[in-house]
């Protein structure tokens, strides 16, 4: 299997950034968890629990998007795809690249869009912390726009390989067969198992 420089590049930042996301979720657990035990012990409640979850889901999402990616772990239904001549599967398979570039480039100019208009007329959450609504909005705007440098980059790459002919087309872009899905489980199944 040929080396895919976009993954080569991206992907350490990408795991980076999912490792982050993992860990801002388990603090945003632990957050709720307090605010359950607080409001049942005490009557008490940490204020924003409820908006800083809101806004580390979105986060999360916008950079988890690239390392879904160049994971090639996106949805997609490949009941077909299979049966199809090797010509059909390799342009859809640039379809599906050129597909989700024009969404991550659309998200990333909407969210940009979004955080420029909460800046420019100072808007506020609607909850007792007031969050100027720019901030967690640059953070969310971020991750999209990494997600559409990666998709970009993605585009380039397998138009090369479009144009070129070559098998590393179907290999870097597109949908995991069974085999390899199965190949991946029982390597960290491996893993697993050497580990304990």
């Amino acid at each position: 299997m040929t080396r895919n420089p976009v993954s080569t590049y991206f992907g350490p930042v990408a795991r980076l950034f999912a490792l982050l996301a993992g860990y801002a979720v388990l603090g945003l657990a632990l957050l709720i968890t307090v605010e359950v035990f607080l409001r049942k012990a005490f009557n008490v409640s940490l204020q924003g629990s409820a908006e800083f979850g809101g806004y580390t889901l979105a986060t999360l999402a916008a950079f988890g998007f690239a390392y879904t990616w160049l994971d090639r772990s996106h949805t997609r239904v490949e009941i077909l795809l299979e049966r199809l001549p090797r010509g059909v599967r390799r342009f859809l398979d640039l379809v599906s690249v050129l597909s989700i570039t024009a969404m991550a480039l659309f998200m990333a100019w909407r969210g940009w869009s979004a955080m420029a208009d909460s800046l420019e007329y100072g808007s506020l959450s609607g909850t007792p912390l007031m969050t100027p609504l720019w901030q967690p909005q640059a953070v969310w705007v971020l991750g999209l726009i990494f997600f559409a440098l990666v998709a970009v980059a993605t585009m380039i790459h397998a138009f090369v390989l479009f144009l070129t002919g070559s098998p590393g087309l179907e290999q870097a872009y597109g949908a995991k067969s069974l085999d390899e899905e199965l190949e991946e489980q029982t390597s960290q199944l491996g893993v697993r198992g050497t580990a304990q």
